[in-house]
C-alpha cells in the first residue's frame, strides 16, 4: 500500500510496482479539476504513471472550456473551487448530451453527509476524501472506466444484434420451410454452450454466429430453397456453397468476423464426411461442432418439403445414433441431456 498524500507537504514517489507497459490500460483521457497546484501535480503524476492521458483545470469554469474542446473519458474534480465549484461543474456536465455518460469522481476534503448526498443526487459516480491514498484513486478510476467500457460495449452489441437479427430474418423469409429456424437454433446452441460453461464473451459471439449461420443462402435462388422435390446434382452443389459464401461475407465486417467459424463449419461431421472442408474430430472448431447439433436437431424437428417433422424424442434418438460419426461425442451427450431436461421441465 502506498503512502497517504496529506495535501501539499510532499510529492509521492512514483510506484515501484506499476504494471508493465503491455498490461497498462489504454490511453484514456482524464480531466483533473483542482485549485491546489500541489495536489493537482500529484494526481497528474499518479495517473500519468498509470498510462492515462491527463488534462488539468484549476476550477469548474476552466474545466467546462476544456470539456468543450475535447470530451474526456472521466473527470476527477474537487468540490470547493473559485468561479464554479465541483457541484456546479457536475450539473453543467450532466446537462450536456455528451456529458451524461462521462464518469465523474469527486475528490474533496468535505466529508459531511450533506456533501456526499448532494453529489449522489447530481449523478456523481464516486466520492473520495482528502487526504487520499493513491491506490484508492487509481482503483476508482480503473473501475469507473471499465464500467463505462462495458456499458458502451453492451450498447454497441445491442445495436449490432438488432441489425443482425433483421438481416437473418430477411434471409430466412426467402425459404418458406425454415421460418423461425435461426431463433430456435440460437436457443438450442446457447443452452448447450451454457451447459458446457462457455464464457460470457463466447456466448455473445455465439448469438451472432447462430443468427447468421445460413447467411450464405442469400445467393441461392429462392425457387431452389423452396423446391419440394429432390435436388439435382448441380443444385445440391450450389446449396453446399453457402457456408463458404457466408464466411466470405462476414470476413469483411470487423465485429462479425469472430462468428465466421459458426458459418463456415456447421455442416462438418465428426467423421470427416461433412462439407465444405471435410475436417474431422477436434480439427473442426468447437463452434462448428456445437452448431451442427443445434442446426440438425431443429432441421429434424421441423417440417421440410421432402418429409414431415420428427418428434423431439425421435430427433434425440437420431442424435444418439450420430454420436462419433456425425457429432462430437462429448457435446452430443450434453446436448441430449439438456434437451431432455428442457422437455421434462427440469432445465434451469
Amino acid at each position: 500500500m502506498h503512502g497517504v498524500y496529506f495535501g501539499g507537504f510532499r510529492r509521492l514517489p512514483m510506484f515501484t510496482d506499476s504494471p508493465p507497459a503491455s498490461a497498462r490500460p489504454p490511453a484514456f483521457h482524464l480531466l483533473l479539476v483542482e485549485d491546489n497546484d500541489s495536489i493537482l501535480d500529484v494526481m497528474r503524476d499518479i495517473l500519468e504513471a498509470e498510462g492515462y492521458r491527463v488534462s488539468c483545470a484549476a476550477n469548474g469554469r476552466e474545466a467546462l472550456t476544456a470539456f468543450e474542446r475535447e470530451v474526456p473519458d472521466l473527470i476527477v474534480s474537487d468540490v470547493m473551487m473559485p468561479h464554479l465549484d465541483g457541484f456546479g461543474l457536475l450539473k453543467a456536465v450532466r446537462a450536456r448530451p455528451d456529458g451524461v455518460a462521462v464518469p465523474f469522481l469527486f475528490l474533496s476534503a468535505r466529508t459531511e453527509q450533506s456533501a456526499t448526498s448532494q453529489a449522489r443526487l447530481l449523478g456523481a459516480d464516486d466520492y473520495l476524501f482528502k487526504p487520499f491514498d493513491p491506490d484508492e484513486l487509481t482503483l476508482a478510476v480503473r473501475a469507473k472506466l471499465e464500467r463505462r467500457r462495458l456499458v458502451e460495449l453492451f450498447d454497441t452489441r445491442a445495436a449490432h444484434l438488432q441489425t443482425v437479427t433483421m438481416l437473418a430474418n430477411a434471409i430466412e423469409a426467402r425459404d418458406k420451410y425454415t421460418r423461425g429456424h435461426v431463433e430456435r437454433v440460437k436457443h438450442y446452441a446457447h443452452a448447450l454452450a451454457h451447459a458446457l460453461d462457455w464464457s460470457a464473451d463466447a456466448l455473445a459471439i455465439l448469438e451472432f454466429g447462430a443468427l447468421l449461420h445460413d447467411i450464405g443462402k442469400i445467393v441461392v435462388p429462392r425457387d431452389l430453397l423452396n423446391k419440394s422435390s429432390s435436388l439435382l446434382h448441380d443444385e445440391w452443389n450450389l446449396l453446399r456453397q453457402h457456408p463458404e459464401t457466408g464466411a466470405k461475407m462476414l470476413e469483411g465486417v470487423d465485429h462479425l468476423r469472430p462468428a465466421v467459424p459458426y458459418v463456415l463449419y456447421h455442416h462438418e461431421r465428426w467423421d470427416g464426411r461433412g462439407y465444405p472442408t471435410g475436417l474431422a474430430g477436434f480439427a473442426i472448431p468447437r463452434e462448428g461442432r456445437l452448431l451442427a447439433l443445434a442446426d440438425t436437431f431443429d432441421a429434424m424437428t421441423s417440417d421440410r418439403p421432402y418429409r414431415k417433422a420428427l418428434s423431439k424424442e425421435e430427433a434425440l434418438v437420431e442424435i444418439r445414433k450420430g454420436v462419433g460419426t456425425q457429432f462430437d461425442p462429448a457435446m452430443a451427450e450434453v446436448f441430449v441431456r439438456v434437451r431432455e431436461e428442457d422437455q421434462s421441465g427440469s432445465a434451469p
